[in-house]
């Protein structure tokens, strides 16, 4: 059984960002599976890789520029920035040496995300675009955009999987990656920054927070 988590976090992205562990690590009595979908203010999320490029301060210079607050998280990846045109999916699962594989959680939560955006009219499908931002075997495209990406973090408590989902705002997200990427010397076209709504307009991020609860059956 899944918990819907919906109580906000003060403090804004640093909070956000420090949520999932916390649930991870202290869990909430004896839930096994607790799910947090939110829309947050603007936010770099940089990972502790990135932490290490010799541009990593330039970089968070660059960010603030733009209006995006950055923060470091535990997931792995490289670089991914949302915001309030964003929906961000946290899955803890609470279970201690369950589902080893990181690979199958990687196909089963982009099947499910493909599905769902599927379902709202998007042609979304799985795979990477060359060139873009916190590349991914499983990244979700459209158009030729990626509009889907997800990272995890494993522990000895179990583990979370978090997806950003970009719904509106592509245009925005482009220009603070665009700084930020150049700054970290990584490969990145800036053409593979997308949203859902480049391909169905009226969409909207409470929509798709709607139908990701329905995919998840809350």
């Amino acid at each position: 059984m899944i918990t819907l988590f919906n109580n906000l976090v003060a403090g804004g992205p640093a909070g956000d960002v420090a949520l999932g562990p916390q649930l991870l690590r202290d869990g909430r009595g004896d839930e096994r599976d607790i799910l947090r979908i939110y829309s947050p203010a603007p936010t770099a999320a940089f990972s502790r890789r990135d932490t290490l490029r010799p541009g990593y301060e330039r970089a968070t210079a660059a960010v603030r520029r733009h209006g995006f607050v950055p923060v470091v998280r535990p997931q792995g990846g490289s670089l991914a920035a949302y915001h309030r045109g964003s929906v961000v999916v946290d899955h803890v699962h609470r279970a201690a040496l369950e589902s080893p594989d990181p690979v199958e959680r990687f196909e089963r939560f982009a099947a499910l995300h493909t599905a769902m955006l599927v379902s709202l009219g998007v042609d979304a499908r799985i795979g990477p675009v060359p060139g873009e931002y916190c590349p991914g075997e499983y990244s979700v495209n459209a158009g030729g955009a990626k509009i889907v990406g997800s990272a995890q973090r494993v522990t000895r408590d179990g583990w979370l999987f978090s997806t950003v989902i970009q719904v509106s705002g592509a245009a925005v997200l482009r220009e603070v990656l665009t700084a930020a990427y150049a700054e970290l010397d990584y490969p990145f076209d800036p053409a593979t920054v997308g949203a859902a709504e480049d391909t169905v307009p009226a969409l909207t991020a409470a929509a798709v927070t709607a139908a990701v609860r329905a995919a998840y059956g809350l």
